[in-house]
């Protein structure tokens, strides 16, 4: 006999979504500054062995491309998580700051906004960074091009803010996750501890600084932007971040905290903390 709502078991049983489906690229764009929408250029992307790898051994020189692979589809409400691991040496051309860096995007603009030569999306970036084998290097830190954050109830003007995690030394997996929820806040977290909180994520006025404004980033419709200044980001899409150092990634996966949250639905779940009452499906199973 068919039932007409969710049974509890349904209703608590978590559905993560793999973004990557552990053998091709379906489901992505790309956009590397200075090349066309979804010009994988020299390769830069790919998947071997089951592993999303982001790769420069057909690189001569970086030369400046700063690359992203966008999932096609955005989210406000949800959690990701990503296992990753930098391997080998940076590429030759790269910039100093980048060696073992790279980055997963959160509330990014889509692949197809992006001006060509447009070197980051606005966005949020959960900064990734592999430890240097000396002192501190901490990793899922904040890095807010185009964007800012508030934390403790101020405006935080800094470009990059610090987590509080432990340094991950090596080319050893790393598991990330960040809980976020539309425009009032966000959580970092590196196996399983949160690191860093913040909130009210906004568009700010100005690309990162001064010197490296909207123009020298590359973006042609720098008063678009300007003119949402200070107004929330209340989704947007994911990407990873290619930046001159190689970096592999082992599942990359969101729940979705956005659906039905009618309890008499099909489809309601128990996690849901925003409701989009468009998608319950009722009747029988």
């Amino acid at each position: 006999m068919g039932q007409n709502k969710a049974t509890t078991r349904d209703a608590d049983r978590r559905d993560w979504l793999q973004l990557f489906n552990g053998k091709d690229l379906t489901g992505w764009d790309i956009k590397i500054t200075g090349q066309p929408l979804n010009d994988n250029y020299k390769n830069t992307f790919r998947v071997e062995d089951g592993i999303l790898r982001i790769v420069y051994d057909q690189y001569q020189s970086f030369d400046g491309k700063y690359g992203h692979l966008y999932y096609n589809k955005p989210f406000s409400h949800y959690i990701i998580r990503f296992t990753y691991r930098f391997v080998g040496n940076q590429t030759p051309g790269g910039a100093a700051w980048n060696v073992r860096n790279s980055g997963v995007m959160i509330h990014s603009q889509s692949a197809k906004s992006l001006s060509m030569k447009q070197d980051f999306p606005v966005s949020l970036e959960i900064q990734l960074l592999g430890g240097l084998s000396k002192g501190e290097r901490h990793t899922a830190n904040l890095c807010t091009p185009g964007t800012q954050v508030y934390m403790n109830g101020k405006l935080n003007p800094a470009h990059c803010i610090d987590s509080r995690s432990k340094t991950y030394d090596g080319d050893q997996w790393v598991t990330a996750e960040a809980i976020v929820l539309g425009d009032s806040v966000i959580h970092h977290l590196v196996e399983g501890d949160t690191v860093l909180t913040y909130q009210r994520p906004e568009v700010s006025s100005y690309f990162v600084s001064n010197d490296y404004n909207w123009q020298a980033a590359g973006v042609d419709n720098a008063n678009e932007w300007i003119s949402r200044a200070n107004k929330p980001l209340v989704d947007g899409y994911i990407a990873l971040q290619a930046e001159s150092h190689p970096i592999d990634f082992r599942t990359v996966e969101v729940l979705n905290l956005k659906g039905c949250m009618d309890p008499k639905a099909l489809n309601y779940k128990s996690y849901y903390v925003k409701a989009d009452n468009t998608q319950c499906r009722y009747g029988t199973k």
